[in-house]
């Protein structure tokens, strides 16, 4: 039996979701370009830390644009339209699960 499901390429479904909905419409998540002297890049949302892989995940699945330069040189990242849907869509898949289901998607991702 295949067990392959889109939401299982989602990183941390939970925490992804809640990334979207802080985001909302118009906050953006800004990106901290990493230097040559070994630090990473780093995003952030309201000034709490994202994790790397759901970050990238939303950038590589076109979720996210870069909007611009703050003016201390970090990016503005914010939802394109099939990011919206996906939040959306997310809401949506949420509020559809059940207590234990909510509990077991938060632990296992």
């Amino acid at each position: 039996m295949d067990t392959y499901s889109p939401t299982s390429l989602i990183p941390c479904r939970a925490q992804t979701l809640d990334v979207l909905r802080h985001m909302g419409t118009y906050r953006p998540m800004l990106m901290l370009r990493g230097s040559d002297d070994g630090y990473g890049t780093r995003w952030l949302l309201d000034g709490m830390q994202v994790q790397p892989g759901i970050a990238m995940y939303l950038m590589n699945g076109d979720f996210l644009v870069d909007s611009g330069a703050t003016e201390f040189g970090a990016r503005k990242l914010t939802l394109t339209e099939s990011g919206k849907r996906l939040r959306d869509n997310g809401v949506i898949w949420w509020e559809s699960l059940g207590y234990l289901e909510r509990l077991t998607v938060t632990i296992f991702g």
